[in-house]
């Protein structure tokens, strides 16, 4: 396998081969962070295909900082670009109540499969999404997911907060119809 700072200078030079093998090799992981934000099947197609598009037409202003930085880059053009589009084509206020749910402990996640894990976190409203995905997936902290979506710090954390325990009420409950 090609290392990564050879790839990156391949695909500069224009070689399609290189541009192919970026693709091919984080392809499926983008799909998966998508679908983290974005429910639809073809939006998300959409979305990854235009992030390449984006990778690949701004290459030459990335900056490589070791192995793993091109891909951590391609990933946040597909984080940002589908934040985009939850921004502009889905119901995303800020929800500041919450439906009573029970105080849970934290429930068994490691023996739900990924699939349902992506489907769980897709049921949950999408303002609690896109925080709890930036927060747990993305590693952002409140402050720089408040600055990412233009809302304050403590909303930020409470949206958090109310996804986790949206989440965990959800995760029990799947666990029950699953005899776990």
């Amino acid at each position: 396998m090609i290392s990564e700072e050879q790839l990156l200078t391949d695909i500069r030079r224009g070689d399609r081969r290189a541009m192919r093998q970026l693709y091919d090799s984080c392809a499926a992981r983008a799909m998966a962070v998508s679908h983290r934000y974005v429910a639809d099947a073809d939006a998300r197609k959409d979305i990854v295909q235009d992030s390449f598009v984006r990778v690949f037409t701004h290459i030459d202003s990335f900056k490589w900082r070791g192995e793993g930085t091109l891909e951590a880059w391609v990933m946040r053009i597909v984080v940002n670009l589908s934040l985009d589009y939850v921004k502009k084509h889905e119901r995303w206020v800020l929800a500041d109540t919450m439906p009573e749910l029970p105080d849970e402990d934290e429930p068994p996640v490691e023996q739900l499969p990924p699939e349902a894990i992506t489907e769980l976190l897709n049921r949950l409203p999408a303002g609690y999404r896109m925080v709890f995905n930036l927060y747990v997936f993305e590693g952002l902290t409140h402050k720089e997911i408040a600055r990412e979506l233009g809302i304050r710090e403590n909303s930020s954390a409470s949206q958090y907060f109310r996804a986790k325990k949206m989440l965990a009420h959800m995760i029990k409950e799947y666990n029950k119809t699953q005899g776990i």
